[in-house]
């Protein structure tokens, strides 16, 4: 099968790896200019776009996906399915140059957790499963015919970065196999169901801020959602304290919400129903740590306070 691929972050490397090991050809990888980052703002090319030149594949960095000498350029190679991972929303003039359409992978059971951030939200919310769906790209985003699904089960303790690995490495298995059913013409598509479909909007700053009027299951699950990027947040004195782990206890709050209690060389926060401890944390401007290496530091900084 001739691919284009289009893609941007890490989570598409297992996939993009994948396609190549099994023969296909990746006639090029498309992805985002290099961006300018640290201290010289030196150019630094997108995951996939380093993998591409590991592989000595074609790559393509177009400023918009519409150009139009960019869009000449892709009818050139004449494709026969486009492949999506992690990427921006393409438009119908780049999605439908290729023969047999363009697939996406995207980190949810469709048409659950449409949107930019499935994964952070599924663990937000609670969820103890999830899993990776491939589709048909058609205009509206994340609702085009689905065709194939797999389940994943979500552990108590996975937080974003571990779920985020466990789907890339399921979904591109569930890509090669969507490709390999296309290439035979053995498969059928399932339109979504649009009174099933939740939206899983993109992660911004304020929903990164703790509460601590919330069940302490609540805080537990924010925590692990954004955890380690961008984590969860608190302040301390004006002092903005990252929390990366946490676990849940069964003692029961008896003060004020956010409030600190020290127990057994352990960092205890009140919730509205039980106690939070806090396993790791990281304070501004400092490296992130455990929470006795924290109490060891900082012990006059948190003792007998509240985070707000």
């Amino acid at each position: 099968m001739k691919i284009i691929f289009l893609g941007t972050a890490d989570f598409g490397i297992p996939t993009l790896k994948k396609i190549i090991e099994n023969n296909h050809e990746i006639l090029c990888v498309v992805t985002v200019p290099d961006k300018p980052q640290g201290r010289g703002l030196q150019l630094v090319p997108s995951p996939i776009k380093s993998i591409a030149l590991e592989k000595n594949l074609k790559i393509l960095q177009p400023q918009k996906l519409k150009d139009e000498s960019f869009i000449n350029e892709v009818k050139l190679l004449e494709p026969e399915l486009g492949v999506v991972v992690a990427f921006r929303i393409l438009p119908v003039e780049l999605y439908s140059i290729p023969k047999y359409g363009t697939i996406n992978l995207h980190a949810s059971l469709l048409p659950k957790y449409r949107g930019p951030a499935p994964i952070q939200w599924a663990l937000m919310n609670g969820e103890t499963e999830t899993g990776v769906t491939t589709f048909f790209l058609k205009e509206v985003v994340d609702t085009g015919n689905i065709i194939l699904q797999e389940k994943v089960l979500i552990d108590h303790e996975d937080n974003f970065e571990v779920l985020y690995n466990k789907l890339s490495i399921i979904g591109a298995d569930l890509v090669l196999r969507t490709i390999q059913r296309i290439e035979e013409g053995n498969f059928e598509t399932l339109p979504q169901d649009d009174r099933l479909a939740s939206f899983a909007p993109k992660i911004t700053k304020e929903i990164c801020r703790i509460n601590w009027e919330r069940p302490a299951f609540e805080i537990y699950n924010q925590i692990r959602a954004l955890s380690p990027i961008p984590a969860a947040f608190t302040f301390l004195d004006s002092k903005m304290i990252k929390i990366y782990k946490a676990k849940l206890t069964d003692i029961t709050s008896t003060k004020d919400c956010g409030t600190i209690e020290i127990s057994n060389n352990y960092i205890l926060v009140h919730t509205t129903d039980k106690l939070l401890s806090i396993v790791e944390l990281q304070v501004e401007s400092r490296k992130r740590m455990s929470s006795q290496e924290f109490l060891r530091g900082y012990r006059n900084l948190i003792e007998a306070k509240r985070f707000s």
